[in-house]
């Protein structure tokens, strides 16, 4: 659970970070902005942890591997 601990750390840091740097503009669609921050590079990391196996990559992450297909194609990774 120590890598949980770590990835909430980052999250956190990077949003307050994020307000501290708006200098007085109002925050816009946060949800939207740090899920597509996030889902690129963790698709990248799982997938190169499975050495490009969608199918163990798609277990991994606990979603379809229709799904994660779907992801990549979103994000041009395919």
């Amino acid at each position: 659970m120590a890598g949980n601990d770590h990835i909430c750390r980052a999250v956190r840091e990077s949003l307050e970070q994020y307000f501290r740097d708006l200098d007085g503009e109002a925050p816009q669609a946060i949800y939207d902005m740090v899920l597509a921050r996030v889902e690129k590079p963790m698709l990248e990391v799982v997938l190169d942890k499975t050495q490009g196996n969608q199918t163990r990559a798609a277990e991994l992450l606990g979603i379809n591997r229709n799904t994660l297909r779907k992801k990549l194609q979103d994000h041009d990774m395919i």
